[in-house]
């Protein structure tokens, strides 16, 4: 027997491959990119920039970043890749078309589903992270140890650990609604004109302008998710959304656009580059 065959079969499954390649894209671009995130946070929060820490201590909440990038970006992907491949499948066995709008449709839905999933794990990273990012702990050990001290019961304790998941998730689908297919026809375009598949520098190239784009079109969003998060007592969006044009105008939704768009055009570029790197190489193993 071949003593290579049970390596082959374990890294056989896409699912895998994928489960792998998310998890190391996902922890590369958060690490590599914090403090960029840390400012972004700063200066969407309630009294701006310095009144939340200024320019020191960038690397505050990394520790909750660090236990959730990985399986945040692996879920992502590992039902991204499941549905995109499941509805391809269906579609070609029907005879149907795969390509265009159609194909676009079918990416909508499947970053949309690996969203949602994703957010199982990104949501109470985000809060834990967000607090020790704004100064109002020292570390996310100690924001997570405030949400289980002064929360009486499991169920209050699991309600402010996922606070502002709704907007996050209204934040997370617009923006992968516009990524995703735009990256994948980006893509699609390049291998038809140069006759083979887009290598990994390709990939996060278009990564980087399909991130640009979506960044800047969902930072309202993105203000809203930080102030939300971040408040003393927990509130309806509309509230603070309408709290926030009042105080603020227009623009303050639009607070932390520069780091934003800067942090997820590199991000786009790392994050979707070394997914895949990461997929190839596994798939040739």
């Amino acid at each position: 027997m071949d003593s290579h065959a049970p390596s082959q079969s374990f890294l056989a499954s896409p699912y895998l491959r994928s489960l792998i390649a998310g998890g190391f894209a996902g922890t590369a671009v958060d690490l590599s990119l914090y403090p960029l995130d840390t400012l972004k946070t700063r200066l969407q929060s309630s009294g701006g920039l310095f009144a939340n820490g200024g320019w020191s201590g960038v690397y505050k909440g990394v520790g909750s970043v660090i236990a959730g990038s990985a399986p945040g970006a692996a879920l992502f992907f590992v039902t991204y890749e499941a549905t995109k491949s499941g509805l391809a499948r269906s579609r070609q066995s029907h005879g149907q078309d795969t390509v265009g709008i159609v194909a676009a449709g079918d990416h909508i839905l499947a970053a949309s589903l690996g969203e949602i999933a994703a957010c199982t794990v990104r949501v109470p990273t985000e809060v834990v992270k967000q607090r020790a990012q704004a100064s109002q702990f020292s570390s996310s050990w100690m924001a997570l140890r405030n949400i289980f001290t002064s929360n009486r019961g499991l169920g209050r304790v699991w309600m402010e650990l996922y606070r502002g998941w709704g907007i996050t998730i209204m934040r997370e689908i617009p923006f992968t609604t516009i990524q995703f297919p735009l990256w994948e026809a980006i893509k699609r375009w390049r291998s038809v004109r140069k006759g083979g598949k887009v290598n990994a520098g390709e990939s996060a190239l278009f990564g980087s302008l399909s991130g640009c784009v979506a960044a800047a079109a969902t930072t309202p969003l993105d203000v809203l998710k930080t102030r939300l998060m971040l408040g003393k007592k927990k509130e309806p969006a509309l509230s603070i959304l309408r709290d926030l044009v009042k105080e603020e105008g227009i623009r303050g939704l639009f607070k932390g656009i520069g780091p934003r768009v800067i942090w997820i055009s590199v991000g786009g570029a790392i994050f979707l580059g070394a997914w895949d790197f990461a997929k190839g190489a596994l798939e040739n193993l």
